[in-house]
Formats: C-alpha cells, sequence, structure tokens
C-alpha cells in the first residue's frame, strides 16, 4: 500500500540523500513501512513476545517461591527476600518487552507523542545491546580455551547451567527483534530527521550549547571505557576483592562490550561536533551514539544500584565512580539527543 506524504525540507531546493532536489512542501509518493511490511511486523512481533515467554514464566515461579533451575546450596537462596524483591522488578522490565513490541505494530501505537516509544526503547537497547554482544562473546572464549567465570567467589553454585542459555538466548533474539520492529517504526516516523551526510550539518549545525554538552559527554565516556578495557585486559586494580579472585574469560568478554559502547559514544559524537564525517550517512552516528549511550547509562545504573543497595554492597570507590560516571554520560546524551532531533524538527517544518 503506497501513501501520499508531505515530507518537510529543510528549505526549498535542498537535496536529498539521493542527489535529487525537493522543494518545500512538495508532495512524494512513498510506502509506509508499517503498511508494507505488515507480515515482517507480525512475524517480528510473535518471535519477540514468544522468547520473552521462558523468561518470564521463570522470573514468575522464583516471586512465588518456586526454585525451577537454583540448585540447592545456590548463594540467591542466602537472600530471599531481596531477590524475590529484584525478580519482580525485572519480571516488569521483561513484560515491557511484551509492551513494546506492540507498541512498535499497533496503530495506538503510532499516534503516541515520539518520547514515550524512543525513550522506552532507549532504555531496552540500552540493557539488551551488551548482551546481544556480550553472551556470545563469551561463547567464544570458552570455545578458545578461555575461563568461564565462577559460580560464586567462594564455589558455591548461582543457578543450573541452562537456566543461562535460556535467559540470554532469549534476550539476544528479543533485542535483535525490538531493534529490527523500531528500525521500521523510526524510518516510517522519523526518517526524514536523519536524511543527508554528516558534512551537511555545517550548513545548519547544532547550538553552541549542544556542541558544548555533546564534547563533555564524548570526554566522559573516555574514562569509563578506560576502565574497562583496563579490567578487559585482565588488571584487577579497582576490582572489589571476590571479582579480582574469581577473575575469568567470561569477565573480560563483558568488559571489552562495555569498552567498546562507551567508545562508540565519544566517536560518533566526535563526528556530530566536529561534522567532518565527510559523506558518512548522518544515521550512522546518530544510532552509535543512541546506542552506546543508552548501553553505557543502563549499565552504569544497573551495577551502581547492586553495589549500593544489593545485599553485599561489595562496589569500590572506582566501580562506584566509573558506574556513575556511565550514568552521567548516557544520560547527557539522551538530552543533547533529544534537543537535536526537536530543533531539527522544527526547522524542517519551518522550511
Amino acid at each position: 500500500m503506497s501513501r501520499t506524504t508531505e515530507f518537510p525540507t529543510a528549505a526549498s531546493g535542498t537535496p536529498d540523500t539521493s542527489g535529487s532536489t525537493l522543494t518545500s512542501h512538495q508532495h512524494v509518493t512513498t510506502s509506509a513501512p508499517w503498511d508494507d511490511h505488515a507480515s515482517v511486523h507480525r512475524g517480528l512481533r510473535a518471535v519477540t513476545i514468544a522468547t520473552c515467554l521462558p523468561y518470564l514464566s521463570l522470573k514468575l515461579a522464583w516471586t512465588a517461591g518456586n526454585r525451577t533451575g537454583i540448585p540447592e546450596g545456590s548463594v540467591l537462596l542466602d537472600h530471599e527476600t531481596f531477590m524475590r524483591w529484584a525478580n519482580g522488578v525485572t519480571l516488569l522490565m521483561d513484560a515491557g518487552v511484551v509492551v513494546l513490541a506492540l507498541l512498535l505494530t499497533r496503530p495506538w501505537g503510532r499516534r503516541l507523542p515520539a518520547w514515550p516509544p524512543a525513550l522506552t526503547m532507549w532504555g531496552a537497547a540500552g540493557l539488551l545491546a551488551p548482551i546481544v554482544y556480550g553472551f556470545p562473546a563469551q561463547l567464544a572464549v570458552r570455545a578458545l580455551g578461555g575461563t568461564a567465570a565462577d559460580p560464586a567467589p567462594d564455589g558455591r553454585p548461582l543457578l543450573d547451567e541452562w537456566v543461562f542459555g535460556v535467559v540470554y538466548g532469549g534476550f539476544i533474539v528479543q533485542g535483535l527483534g525490538l531493534g529490527a520492529l523500531f528500525a521500521l517504526y523510526a524510518r516510517g516516523r522519523w526518517g526524514h530527521l536523519w536524511r543527508g551526510r554528516v558534512a551537511d550539518l555545517a550548513a545548519c549545525p547544532p547550538g553552541r550549547g549542544q556542541r558544548t554538552a555533546a564534547a563533555v559527554a564524548a570526554v566522559l565516556a573516555l574514562m569509563p571505557a578506560a576502565v574497562h578495557l583496563l579490567w578487559a585486559a585482565g588488571s584487577p586494580a579497582g576490582l572489589a576483592p571476590d571479582l579480582a579472585r574469581s577473575y575469568s574469560g567470561d569477565f573480560a568478554a563483558g568488559q571489552s562490550g562495555h569498552a567498546l559502547f562507551a567508545l562508540a559514544t565519544t566517536a560518533s559524537l566526535a563526528l556530530l561536533v566536529l561534522g567532518r564525517g565527510g559523506r558518512l550517512p548522518l544515521s550512522v552516528p546518530l544510532v552509535l551514539a543512541g546506542l552506546g549511550s543508552a548501553a553505557t547509562a543502563c549499565w552504569g545504573g544497573w551495577p551502581l544500584l547492586a553495589a549500593l543497595a544489593g545485599p553485599d554492597r561489595s562496589g569500590t570507590p572506582l566501580m562506584i565512580t566509573t558506574y556513575a560516571v556511565q550514568m552521567i554520560t548516557g544520560t547527557l546524551v539522551l538530552a543533547v539527543g533529544a534537543r537535536f532531533f526537536a530543533q531539527r524538527a522544527a526547522r524542517l517544518r519551518a522550511a
């Protein structure tokens, strides 16, 4: 199905990404992605929601006191009240994946203001992207002879091995499914906001405040990147004693992912601030900045919460500082990005 859409353009005679020229208020016939890809939407939505069910079932069982997948002597049984609270929170978080999959594919999701789908997807991507990278990386490290993580610092078991495969395998599919659904949703709703090349920003650059905030965020992201690279390389500096004693290839693989997302944030912001990406599509640094900042913020906030409010409270000053800087960096990029898109949309409407 095709429909005629009035695309706002930056100015009369502004070239689009294909090199053709659009005049102000020119009508362009295009296909709405949610119309042309209805079967793709249904398939991705069904797979994404289906992969939530095993995790939701486990969390419901654990919250109710069932111990499926939890072996005798597990360290999780030492803090049952805290674990029930944590299981309830993570149960709601994964249920949010189901809601988000529906939001991105149902008509009511297209009528919402911009911030609910964008902010929710930013958080979901931030939590899932490091798992999409980290779990396969850990399996690769083990296949190459690397060491697996110890179940617990004292050698006690955590969960049955099959639980990790089911849970993290499901998270990977959820991350990929939501990513594909959001790409279709965003292209249909906001695709005009990231047309063009990075070099085109020179003609209509972000404001000085945005550039300053983006530059500060780019520099801040280097701190957690350096710390995670240090830990990925095997240095125990600043790690809690239990983590240092149980250091493994699994841990190193996860840390390398956190470093890569932080570095992606810095690199993408540098391109956007300097506007020197040449003919690189503007969408590339925007996506990297969004994904990198989300992963950096979410995987700063989650371990920071565990370090400060968890039953062990074993975070060291360097760990807590690193996680706090990650949260500050990601939140700053989110604010700059929201302002950037709002101003860009206003300029296109004015044109």
